[in-house]
């Protein structure tokens, strides 16, 4: 499937070009080669699954701008692996992951303005700025104590214990709080990473931005705590993917009540039914034609979207 795979592909040439960009110029190690080459490849992998397991015919706007992101990423990553056998040009690192921050603020407009809003996409955004974040906090480990890697670790021990509290990978209810957390991450780690303030302020960074990650999983693992199944019946009947549905219906859909007089479901592309999704706890259904098939809107590559960093 050339056409689907395409996108992935071109991501992974770009990588390789600025990796042999940085190997000219400041040089890279053989390891941050290895880095940098294994992050692409697993980007591309990764990407091309979710693509087709979606039934996607290709990226959507916002996710070549995610795409292209991922690229200074893969940098970030191959620098940072450098750092471990010689001094790395921290200029060079802090601007190239402020390239990435930066787009992370351009990926959620284009999706929102274009239509283009997808699970996959939010799943795609979600993993770069969580590798991001890791990688910046295993570079200002050394220097801060390593204390600093829980801010880059909490994510994905958040998704290690889903797999053992099942509960823990419920969907979440949008919260503009929680964007604002994650976003803030990224910035404090690279004004870290950056040593442009006194070491006792730079604590003083780091230590907010863990107090603040600290805040915004708790409220959300309470949130799904309170809300969890309590037996087996309740368990098979709640609904995996319907908030992420819902939030891909076209906006005419979601106001189609199910029981209002005279509503009738829209138009939908073949082989897509419209399906009758609850939203949460004691709310009216809602009927919704998805834009991909229920059962794989919420995989890049197969697992759910609990997402605690979307678009």
């Amino acid at each position: 499937m050339p056409t689907v795979r395409s996108g992935p592909v071109i991501g992974l040439t770009a990588q390789l070009v600025v990796l042999a960009v940085l190997a000219v110029t400041v040089g890279l190690t053989g390891a941050g080669w290895l880095a940098g080459v294994g992050y692409a490849a697993a980007t591309c992998l990764a990407l091309s699954r979710g693509l087709r397991r979606a039934g996607a015919s290709g990226l959507g706007p916002a996710d070549r701008v995610t795409l292209t992101r991922a690229v200074p990423v893969g940098a970030v990553t191959a620098l940072v692996v450098d750092s471990f056998s010689r001094p790395t040009p921290v200029g060079l690192l802090v601007t190239v992951a402020a390239v990435a921050l930066l787009l992370d603020a351009v990926d959620g407009q284009v999706a929102r303005r274009t239509g283009t809003v997808s699970a996959l996409g939010a799943r795609f955004d979600m993993e770069v700025d969580a590798f991001l974040i890791l990688v910046l906090s295993v570079y200002v480990a050394p220097a801060a104590g390593s204390w600093v890697l829980a801010i880059g670790l909490m994510r994905y021990v958040f998704v290690a214990a889903s797999a053992v509290l099942p509960w823990l990978g419920g969907s979440l209810p949008p919260r503009l709080w929680r964007k604002v957390v994650a976003a803030a991450q990224g910035v404090l780690l690279a004004v870290a990473a950056a040593e442009v303030l006194p070491q006792p302020w730079t604590t003083l960074v780091l230590v907010a931005a863990l107090a603040l990650l600290i805040e915004s999983f708790g409220r959300d693992v309470a949130w799904l705590w309170r809300r969890r199944p309590t037996s087996r019946s309740q368990q098979a009947a709640r609904p995996r993917f319907a908030p992420v549905a819902v939030a891909l219906a076209p906006a005419p859909a979601a106001r189609l009540v199910a029981g209002r007089a005279g509503a009738t479901p829209p138009a939908h592309a073949p082989g897509h039914t419209p399906v009758a999704l609850p939203l949460t706890d004691g709310q009216t259904p809602v009927i919704v034609p998805p834009l991909l098939p229920v059962p794989a809107m919420a995989t890049l590559s197969g697992a759910t979207v609990p997402a605690h960093w979307t678009r």
